[in-house]
């Protein structure tokens, strides 16, 4: 929108409306190509804090981008004998032996965090 301003400035005393047609397209086509939306979109994304673009739309996928679900409990690996055990819930364990491995169970607030934000991330 401010390229749109800024374009009717640089044309002096006001622009033809082949002059503003140019100057929207070309703010739009170029915001597409940079921010992957364009500035209708950005709008719509600012306001409703959804990630849409009519890109998407182009894809074949839903105008916002749905909301990201949270991953997968990974199971929890402890040593036996000749192989790993693995339990879906070590609260289940009766004396919670120690993990085997260094796989992380679940986010950390941070990545929770910036899983759930809102569009545009400020």
């Amino acid at each position: 929108m401010r390229g749109l301003l800024f374009l009717l400035l640089l044309a002096g005393c006001g622009a033809t409306p082949e002059q503003a047609l140019t100057g929207a397209a070309v703010v739009g086509i170029g915001s597409i190509a940079i921010i992957g939306r364009s500035p209708a979109d950005a709008l719509i994304s600012v306001v409703s804090g959804k990630d849409c673009s009519i890109v998407r739309l182009d894809q074949g996928k839903s105008y916002c981008k749905p909301a990201e679900p949270p991953p997968e409990a990974q199971p929890y690996c402890t040593r036996s004998l000749a192989m790993a055990d693995c339990w879906i819930d070590p609260a289940s364990l009766p004396d919670h032996p120690a993990q085997q491995g260094d796989t992380p169970h679940g986010l950390t607030p941070q990545q929770d965090a910036d899983r759930t934000r809102r569009w545009p991330p400020l």
